[in-house]
Parts: C-alpha cells; sequence; structure tokens
C-alpha cells in the first residue's frame, strides 16, 4: 500500500514533469471604455505525433548480432566445427645495408581447413605502401606518423611457383592491387589439402615504414617485410583490407624458420628462439644467456665495453653472418639488427626477458630487460601465461609497435615513460598475438583490451605515478572531457576511417574505460575476470569477434549486456545523471525523502548516490544499471532516515562514472516540504 507521503510524493513528481503544453494562460478581460476583447480562441491543440508500429530503439532492446552458428557458438565460444587455415613459412633473408635493400626467398606451406575449394589466394605486400601514388600517399600528409616521407620503395617480386608433386615447379598468374596481391592456383585446393610456393623478392628499407618498421643509421627494424598470406575465415571470405598504415594487421597462424644474413658486426633480435647461438657469439655471450635464463634479475650479455672492443663478436673472417631463429605457432616474424647493440637478459618461469639498445639510449633503457620481465610476470599470473619462450624489447627509431615476442621502442625520457611504451607493446603478445582478432577491421579489439590491462602493469611497476584505479580514473576523465567537447566518436569503427588525431580516444582509451566500467561498476572484479580469462582461453591462437567477446563475457559472466555493447562500443551516446528533484518530510522521528534520479542523456550507468546527514554521518546506495530499463530518463526511490536529518546528495562522489555535466550531480537543501497530515 502506497501511503499518504508517497502518493502525494509521485503527484508532485509527476506533475513536475508535465509538458508544457499542458499548461494553460489565464483569461483576459476588457476595461471600462475599451472596445470588447475578441471571443476567446481556445488554446491550440499540440501537434500529436503517432509513434505506434516502431521498433523497440531502447538501449535496453536485444542487440543484433550475427547468428550462432557450428562455427561460432551462442555461448561465445568456437563452435564445434569452428576452423582456419594455416600458413607455416621457412625464411631465408639478406641485408645488404650499403644499398639499404632486403633480399628475400620463403617456402609456405599454406593448409586450407575450410570447407571451401580455393582456386586462388591472397597475399599482402605491404611494402607497397611505400610506393608512389599508393593509397597511403593520398589519404596521409607525408610527413606525417603514417606517411611515406617521399620515400619510393615497394615489393619486387622476383619468382613466385607453387610446388607440385614434391618437385615440380609452376609459375603462377598473379596481380598486384595496391598491398595486396592475388594468386590463381595451379590447381584447386580442396578442404584439409596444403599447397606449397616457393617466393623470391626484394625491397629498398625505408627509412620511416609508417612507423611501424624502418632505419636509423646502421639500425635496422624489419617488419612487413616478407610476402604474408592474407586470412580466409568465416566472417569474410579474404580479408583484402589494405594496407595503409594506420590500420594495422591480421593474419594466420604456423610455425617458422627464420635466416638473417647480416654483416659479422651485427647483433640480432628476432621473433623466435635464437638456434646457432655458438656460431654467432662468442662462448662468453653463450654461457651469459644460459646463465639469464635462471636469473630473476638482469644479466649483460653483451657489454658496452664488449662492443667498443669488439669481443662481443666471434672472431671470424667472413665478411657476414646467419643467425638462425624458430617460432612455434605464431602470426608473425619480425627482427632488428645494429652493431651497437647492448644486450640484456633474465628469466622468468623459463622464459627469457631480454632488451637490445644502444649506447646513446642507456639511460633509461638499463631497466628495460627488468621491465620486460615484470610486465610477463604481470599478464601470465593475472590473466593467462605467456606461452612463447622469450620476449625481447629493441630499441630503435620506432616510437612502439608489436609483434610476436619483438617489440620495438623509441628511446624515451625516462624510466616511467619507457615503460608505459614497453608494457603497452608486451602486453599485445596477448591481443592480439595470443588472441588473433582483426586489427584492420576491429582495432579497439586488442589496442582498447591491451589498454585496459596496462593500467595493473603500471600501477604495479611505479606506484608512486598512481595505481590502477587511479590510472583509469585518468583514462575517464580524458573521455569525459571528449565528450563534454563533442570530439568523441564511437569505437566500433575501422581504424582507417578514423581521423589519426582521434585514434588514442576511439581505439585505446576508450575500450578501455568500458572495460574498467565492466569490472568496477557492472559485473564486479570477480565476474569479469572470469569471464575475460574465459574469453582468452576459449579464443588463444584463433580468430574471434566481437560478437564472439560479448557473447562470453555474458556466458562466463553470467549477466546480460545488450544495452552496455551497444552504449560504449556501437553507438556513442554521452552520459549525464543527475538528481531532479528531492521531497522531505519529517514523520516523528524518521525523516522521509523522495529523489527522482535523472538521467540527461541516452547513455545509461549505474547509480552511486551518497547521503550526508546534520552529524556528519554518511549513508551510501547503489544501484545496477538496469533500473532504467523501464524509465530511461527518471528513476524514483523514497528513503526513511531514522533519528538523522538529511543535509546533502551526491551521485557519483567518488567520480568512478562518466558524467559529463556534475553541476546537476548535488542536492544540499529541502527542494520542497510536503504537509503535514
Amino acid at each position: 500500500m502506497i501511503n499518504r507521503f508517497r502518493a502525494l510524493a509521485l503527484a508532485i513528481l509527476a506533475t513536475a514533469a508535465a509538458p508544457l503544453h499542458a499548461q494553460t494562460a489565464p483569461a483576459t478581460t476588457a476595461t471600462p471604455g475599451s472596445a470588447a476583447p475578441a471571443p476567446a480562441r481556445p488554446a491550440a491543440a499540440p501537434i500529436a505525433y503517432d509513434r505506434t508500429g516502431v521498433g523497440d530503439t531502447s538501449m535496453f532492446a536485444p542487440l543484433d548480432l550475427a547468428t550462432p552458428n557450428t562455427y561460432r557458438a551462442a555461448s561465445g565460444a568456437p563452435g564445434p566445427r569452428y576452423w582456419q587455415n594455416r600458413a607455416d613459412y621457412d625464411i631465408k633473408a639478406s641485408l645488404d645495408t650499403t644499398t639499404k635493400t632486403l633480399t628475400g626467398s620463403l617456402r609456405l606451406r599454406y593448409t586450407n581447413n575450410s570447407p571451401d575449394t580455393l582456386r586462388f589466394i591472397w597475399l599482402q605486400a605491404e611494402q607497397n605502401a611505400f610506393k608512389d601514388k599508393s593509397l597511403n600517399s593520398y589519404i596521409f600528409p607525408q610527413e606525417s606518423r603514417f606517411g611515406a616521407r617521399g620515400f619510393e620503395g615497394g615489393d619486387v617480386i622476383e619468382r613466385f611457383d607453387q610446388i607440385l608433386g614434391g618437385a615440380r615447379r609452376v609459375a603462377v598468374k598473379r596481380r598486384t592491387n595496391e598491398t595486396v596481391m592475388k594468386v590463381d592456383l595451379a590447381e584447386p585446393l580442396a578442404p584439409g589439402r596444403a599447397a606449397t610456393f616457393d617466393v623470391a623478392w626484394h625491397f629498398l628499407i625505408p627509412e620511416h615504414g609508417a612507423d611501424r618498421m624502418g632505419r636509423d643509421g646502421s639500425l635496422y627494424e624489419l617488419a612487413q617485410w616478407y610476402p604474408r598470406v592474407a586470412v580466409y575465415d568465416d566472417v569474410r571470405g579474404w580479408n583484402i583490407e589494405p594496407y595503409l598504415g594506420q590500420g594495422e594487421f591480421y593474419l594466420e597462424y604456423g610455425d617458422y624458420t627464420v635466416e638473417i644474413t647480416v654483416p659479422t658486426g651485427y647483433i640480432v633480435a628476432s621473433t623466435g628462439s635464437l638456434t646457432n647461438a655458438s656460431a654467432v657469439l662468442p662462448g662468453t655471450q653463450v654461457s651469459r644467456l644460459a646463465q639469464a635464463l635462471k636469473s630473476p634479475t638482469t644479466v649483460n650479455i653483451v657489454t658496452l665495453d664488449e662492443i667498443r672492443s669488439g669481443a662481443a663478436r666471434p672472431k671470424v673472417s667472413a665478411a657476414t653472418l646467419t643467425w638462425k631463429f624458430a617460432a612455434k605457432n605464431v602470426r608473425d616474424v619480425a627482427w632488428a639488427a645494429s652493431p651497437e647493440y647492448i644486450w640484456d637478459a633474465s628469466g622468468w618461469n623459463g622464459i627469457l626477458a631480454q632488451a637490445f639498445y644502444r649506447p646513446s639510449a642507456i639511460d633509461p633503457w638499463k631497466d628495460a630487460a627488468d621491465q620486460t620481465r615484470m610486465s610477463l610476470d604481470e599478464y601470465s599470473t593475472r590473466w593467462i601465461k605467456y606461452p612463447w619462450p622469450q620476449m625481447s624489447a629493441v630499441e630503435g627509431p620506432i616510437s612502439g609497435m608489436e609483434y610476436p615476442m619483438l617489440v620495438m621502442e623509441a628511446k624515451s625520457s625516462d624510466k616511467y615513460d619507457l615503460y608505459n611504451v614497453v608494457t603497452h607493446e608486451i602486453g599485445h603478445n596477448w591481443f592480439p598475438m595470443l588472441v588473433g582478432s582483426n586489427e584492420r577491421v576491429h582495432m579497439w579489439q586488442d589496442e582498447g583490451f591491451n589498454t585496459f590491462i596496462n593500467t595493473f602493469s603500471e600501477g604495479r611497476r611505479y606506484p608512486e605515478r598512481g595505481d590502477q584505479m587511479a590510472r583509469a580514473h585518468d583514462e575517464r576523465r580524458y573521455v569525459e572531457a571528449a565528450m563534454k567537447a563533442n570530439s568523441d566518436k564511437p569505437i566500433d569503427v575501422m581504424p582507417d576511417r578514423i581521423d589519426p588525431r582521434l585514434l588514442g580516444l576511439a581505439s585505446y582509451v576508450k575500450p578501455s574505460v568500458g572495460l574498467q566500467l565492466l569490472r568496477q561498476e557492472i559485473m564486479g572484479p570477480e565476474a569479469f575476470d572470469d569471464a575475460f580469462r574465459t574469453y582468452i582461453q576459449r579464443w588463444a591462437f584463433k580468430h574471434p569477434t566481437p560478437a564472439d567477446f560479448y557473447r562470453t563475457m555474458e556466458d562466463a559472466g553470467g549477466r546480460r549486456l545488450d544495452w552496455f555493447w551497444r552504449e560504449w562500443f556501437k553507438e556513442n551516446p554521452h552520459f549525464d545523471q543527475a538528481i531532479d528533484t528531492v521531497i522531505t518530510r519529517q514523520d516523528g522521528e524518521v525523516q522521509q525523502v523522495v529523489v527522482a534520479y535523472g538521467n540527461r542523456a541516452r547513455g545509461v550507468l549505474p547509480i552511486h548516490v551518497r547521503f550526508t546527514f546534520s552529524d556528519g554521518s554518511t549513508e551510501s546506495h547503489d544501484y545496477p544499471a538496469e533500473v532504467w530499463s523501464t524509465n530511461t530518463t527518471r528513476y524514483v526511490r523514497q528513503y526513511g532516515f531514522r533519528g538523522k536529518t538529511l543535509r546533502r546528495i551526491e551521485l557519483d562522489p567518488e567520480e568512478r562514472l562518466v558524467d559529463i555535466d556534475r553541476s546537476n550531480n548535488g542536492w544540499g537543501a529541502a527542494a520542497m516540504v510536503a504537509p503535514q497530515p
């Protein structure tokens, strides 16, 4: 039964919400000696709009996702017939430091695990982004981060043969379209069968390779350096989106052997494990590597003095040495080489954590091997163990870029800045190197997830700069400021369509803030962490879509979240909670209070409210976002406070949510006092 106060309060709230057209002006009367007024005209009826037949447009409407099937289950897990193709490579490459050219040959074994017979394949030839009149040159200014800076390069394919019957070579027909290349197969590739190709190529190495590879003096960082088969999947067929520089990569998993021939004085860091250390390193360095693998503290593998004296290199007469590496179940290979590399390493649970840097970067890079080790520890302990045998952080001209088992960073200004970049790029070995999402279409699914896990790592390493919660708070304020300025963008947009000035906001920080809201305010840490780990475990070494992520988080977390996926990832609403109306009345020792909470933007979030009383005591209440499901603009609650007098109400007092207008979040005096009965 509703008591008199409750009924009165609800009536007042309903009146307050009445539309303006329901109010009428008083009638006028004539004064003596004046003309009689014209007959009163009835108030114009408000324009009515018949909204019947409109579908469910609420934020809480079911989200339209791809229909589950035998490949991708409704739970978000891979289905019983999930498949993906495989690409195994044996690569040999030679670096000519005089002509600044890379020359290579490879043997590619491509396995068709799909249910389809393939008559052609697509490969990525991404050095073609640095050719004159490429699509990259028309979209990004030459001197921008992703611009070619006037460089004229591109892949030159010398040979592309398909090997039939184990020995017979057939030169296949191919057609290059910007950064992708179509190869017509010499014979159809049936499901379950494999095709083998022999390829030779070379290219001029750009100095500035879209900030993802390049060179600086005698130092080379090589990525996007060999023809790579594109992904053929159950979602889009062949993924043939061009490489423009801003959108990153989507690749098949496989095993690699790599042989890299460089001048004798060079030291090479690469994806994979070094398999011929005794051929390219003196015995002292080989022994130190074995020691470092078991050491929790940094071991100097190659020192500055040894670089200067030549003691870091084997005593051989040959002008070049070939470094050999092997990697299992990775989606790419990248490497770096320099005659000046100082080399540090330590071990964590049988994994080698390494750092390679030039003398000019000793400060702060002397900490980099330990920073690498802590990053491996943090992500392995909190989420899932790192699955590969080593991780190398390499210093050079690239500001920050990730590859399997190898990450590239610039010198950095101090240890704090260096760690932010090192741990970010290493975090990418979980997203997307382990969980292999499509970066070129859904960049947020790796950059945003990685930015989120970085807040834990950064807060752990340098808590004096803010713990995880403080760093998450700073990210929320950044997103909030962007919303206030109307400069925010939807998250689930292909990265090559995003203004480069907004890429960090849309693909990195905003998704990170969304995951933090999910963890702390919506699902709770225990449920979120369980579901997030389940997502990683389900999709390790596979290709998840956003729908697979959404469904897994619901399936393992135990909560329907259509409204959240819609508002945070698919649409771009703002958020503005308010205290609309407060009505108080004293009923003996109990102060009765009715509060109307307002939601003045389309986005919905939980309600966090704190009541402060005249004696200084406080009382907090939390309501899930679903309280807005039947009325997304107003939510009314009644409270009874015995022996207390209310002085203040605050919404989101700890600023745990996003809110574009906090001026309407407080109440400090009785807005209306109900009469005594």
